[in-house]
């Protein structure tokens, strides 16, 4: 078996930053594409986006720990080329796409196979040595940033070319990367250090006992979950809504996500390294909740594109508050049960990013509709708020009794 080199790493990388972008490709296209093959307004199909992007997401919550345990079994090479073989068809499915129905096919398998994040993982841990093995993560992580902003900008041109273009874009990308990976990604996973498939291992439902073993993070896990739920008023609505709202174009819409993006990158990589340590992990959460309720009270109020870029830059800090939930949470696990947590937050995100395209898209068609009680496009983004609201009060009752107990300890 070939050693592991630069190479096969560089191929981790833009398998997870293909992957990003192909999301973020379509996203901006998507209204278009769904008015065309519907002849529907824009506020009808909204309806059927969240439920595309509840079933993709419900799938890699389902099918996450099924492809991590099948590369378990079959090693990581198999499972991460297979993947990208049916990115490339999936894709084309999309894009030759004749009826909705069709695009439902293609999200279904883009749901099943897009669970790449674990075999990505888990071949970085096999082939990169402990003291280097943050290094190459933190390679992953900018790899998602960056396929986000990549995506979305590109997306948004193509989509003012022609609606299906940006999926045979993504095709053609995912193509390119599987030949590549043909010669240059080695198996990183011995046969000797296989273990057998077994379905109890990779039922996803079991990681919520996790939460029955930790009670003291019950209440900031509950903040989490709706804190993220709020959060996916972003993801599934916003190319709808600033279609509706504003009457903006795919690439006026992806210039939106690109630089939604940039802060993304922005914040992770530099300002939550800066803020963490200054004012501690509670008060990063405070602000960053605070930023976020403000950015989406006026987003929902939104009239002109000043509006939307402003709204994006006063929650520029809300990049903080997961993270930092996260920390806090992972100081009540001893180290041999911080797998067993984590499990249990993963799961609540992937829960989140089921319901929260179904119930915010619903709430946009349902108030931007001729017939709505009220007019109001921008009624998800204050259900968003109000959700998050809800998630600042939960941490202001259980992050402050959790971190009370560490205030005394010296710094690192």
């Amino acid at each position: 078996m070939k050693e592991p080199s630069k190479h096969a790493l560089t191929f981790i990388f833009f398998t997870v930053l293909i992957d990003t972008i192909a999301f973020g490709i379509v996203m901006p296209v998507l209204p278009k594409l769904l008015v065309a093959l519907t002849h529907q307004t824009v506020a009808q199909v909204t309806f059927t986006a969240g439920w595309l992007l509840a079933i993709y997401a419900g799938l890699q919550f389902v099918f996450g720990p099924v492809i991590g345990n099948l590369s378990d079994r079959y090693g990581r090479r198999p499972v991460l080329l297979g993947a990208l073989a049916a990115f490339t068809i999936e894709y084309c499915i999309m894009g030759f796409a004749p009826t909705v129905t069709w695009l439902f096919v293609g999200y279904t398998v883009a749901g099943i196979t897009g669970a790449v994040y674990s075999p990505s993982m888990a071949y970085i841990a096999d082939a990169s040595t402990p003291s280097r093995r943050a290094q190459a993560y933190g390679l992953v992580g900018a790899a998602f940033g960056l396929g986000f902003i990549v995506g979305a900008a590109v997306g948004g041109v193509l989509g003012d070319v022609h609606e299906r273009a940006p999926f045979f874009a993504a095709a053609a990308l995912s193509a390119i990367n599987l030949l590549y990976g043909v010669f240059v990604l080695p198996e990183s996973l011995p046969a000797d250090k296989r273990r057998k498939f077994e379905w109890k291992r990779a039922n996803v439902f079991g990681t919520f006992i996790a939460f029955k073993h930790y009670p003291a993070v019950i209440g900031l896990a509950s903040a989490v979950f709706l804190w993220n739920l709020g959060y996916q008023v972003y993801p599934s609505t916003w190319s709808f809504y600033l279609q509706i709202r504003l009457g903006w174009s795919p690439t006026a819409i992806g210039i939106s996500f690109a630089y939604v993006g940039v802060l993304l990158v922005v914040t992770q990589a530099y300002l939550l390294g800066k803020i963490v340590p200054a004012i501690g992990e509670y008060w990063a959460v405070i602000i960053g909740a605070v930023s976020g309720v403000t950015s989406m009270l006026i987003m929902a109020f939104a009239t002109t594109g000043w509006f939307v870029y402003a709204a994006i830059t006063i929650g520029v800090l809300q990049g903080i508050a997961h993270p930092s939930m996260n920390a806090i949470m992972s100081r009540q696990a001893p180290p041999d049960q911080q797998g067993e947590l984590q499990g249990g937050i993963a799961s609540l995100l992937a829960l989140a990013a089921v319901i929260g395209p179904l119930v915010m898209t619903q709430m946009l068609g349902r108030f931007s509709a001729p017939d709505a009680p009220i007019h109001f496009p921008g009624a998800a983004f204050v259900l968003a708020a109000l959700l998050s609201l809800i998630s600042l009060a939960l941490i202001a009752r259980a992050g402050a009794k959790l971190t009370a107990h560490h205030t005394h300890e010296p710094a690192e």
